[in-house]
């Protein structure tokens, strides 16, 4: 154990002196051997800013330093995030990043250090909501975004869940809708995926619609995106359906105002969107956070973001 250990801290020191080479070898601001600084921020919906400031000690065996000041403070939303989850993420980063064959383990952290200054939504207080903070703010995906976008290495997923859950006092149903993974250097990006850290599969429609007092209308991805001069967007999804009977239902979702950004010059890539179609056959836009009551009738639909490019196009 101690050896599985001290390969991944040697791993992850050699993956970092190869980024700080290959960004200081990419501009004549960085000296060989020296110190690398980046910066990359992303926003939340609500505007709430994810900043991190990112330094590589090439020159001292290998070590990051990961500071998160200038995030923005704690919200009154249920999308603040804890300190533990801020690390989950950085540690999965950084394993992606190792291109070796080692298990994940605490020695990726070993040659890191995290700083997140309390009052963050990143770092926030015990009365504070975080619910959403896994699955809209660290895990997936804001924080992740950063990290990956500070190191240049994929464009953003659809970074989103899009939680949706519905019921009554007799019976709640919860999913996650997949849409389109980011595109690399030497990769397409896939369609109708769940990225990152979400490990969620969507329940097949064969089991959905008849276990559930639900319609299924549509299921499906929407029309495939190609660029030029650049790797391909994964398709976002269409999930429509339609409720048999009053409920209460919940989405709890992001990039419905921020779209997914380009990375290498590529475009962005598409906002989601939630719409309600009541029975009076008004078709209303229910935002990316909201919790209504349905009627026996009324349809929702749910499209979720797409990824962007990695290319110029």
């Amino acid at each position: 154990m101690t050896y599985v250990l001290l390969n991944a801290v040697e791993a992850a020191r050699q993956m970092l002196k190869s980024v700080a080479s290959r960004v200081s070898s990419q501009s004549a601001k960085f000296g060989e051997n020296d110190n690398i600084a980046m910066e990359e921020e992303d926003s939340m919906d609500d505007g709430s800013i994810t900043h991190l400031k990112l330094n590589i000690h090439s020159n001292k065996g290998g070590e990051a330093f990961f500071d998160y000041r200038g995030t923005s403070p704690e919200v009154r939303g249920n999308w603040n995030a804890l300190e533990a989850v801020i690390a989950a993420a950085v540690i999965y980063c950084l394993r992606c990043l190792v291109d070796v064959d080692i298990p994940l383990n605490q020695g990726c952290l070993a040659p890191v250090g995290i700083h997140v200054p309390k009052g963050l939504f990143l770092s926030p207080s015990d009365k504070a909501a975080f619910v959403g903070g896994n699955v809209l703010t660290s895990h997936s995906h804001r924080v992740t975004d950063v990290v990956l976008t500070a190191f240049q290495a994929c464009a953003c997923p659809q970074g989103c869940m899009n939680n949706l859950t519905f019921g009554d006092y007799t019976f709640s149903y919860y999913e996650t809708i997949g849409g389109g993974s980011g595109a690399g250097p030497h990769w397409h990006g896939t369609s109708g995926v769940q990225c990152h850290m979400t490990n969620a599969r969507m329940t097949d429609p064969e089991i959905f619609d008849p276990r559930n007092p639900v319609l299924l209308h549509r299921f499906e991805l929407r029309e495939q995106w190609r660029v030029d001069l650049g790797f391909i967007k994964g398709v976002m999804a269409l999930y429509e359906i339609e409720f048999s009977r009053p409920f209460v239902v919940s989405i709890l979702s992001e990039r419905r105002v921020h779209a997914p950004r380009g990375l290498k010059r590529g475009k962005d890539g598409a906002r989601g969107a939630n719409h309600l179609t009541t029975k009076d056959k008004r078709r209303v836009y229910l935002g990316g956070k909201k919790t209504v009551e349905v009627q026996a009738g009324e349809i929702l639909q749910i499209l979720t973001p797409r990824d962007d490019v990695w290319g110029s196009c």
